[in-house]
């Protein structure tokens, strides 16, 4: 499996998610919605701690999705890397080993920006 690869299925299987419970959906996506422009940590913050908690709980599908979203607002390797090494200290060594797996996700998708 690619990193794209997984990003095309997440976004296969949401799409199905959303012609089978539209309403639940629509309701999800406006809650990220506020959620992202509302407050005052700006987005590329919020999508640090999304980033943290995508590997902390083991989410595959989520840390593709985030990854993608920093690597569009510019986040770098390093940046990257400093969020990974907190998740790691607050979760331990499950923690670790989706970590690399972020790192091994934000390569892959940033190799062509």
């Amino acid at each position: 499996m690619t990193w794209a690869t997984k990003l095309g299925d997440t976004r296969n299987q949401l799409r199905a998610l959303n012609k089978t419970i539209p309403d639940t959906t629509k309701a999800f996506g406006a809650l990220g919605k506020a959620v992202k422009e509302g407050g005052v940590l700006e987005f590329k913050t919020k999508e640090f701690v999304a980033l943290g908690i995508a590997v902390a709980t083991h989410c595959e599908a989520c840390i593709a999705l985030h990854v993608e979203a920093l690597i569009r607002v510019g986040a770098t390797r390093e940046e990257v890397g400093d969020v990974l090494a907190m998740t790691i200290q607050m979760g331990g060594g499950p923690s670790m080993m989706y970590a690399g797996k972020a790192l091994e996700c934000y390569d892959e998708l940033s190799a062509g920006k």
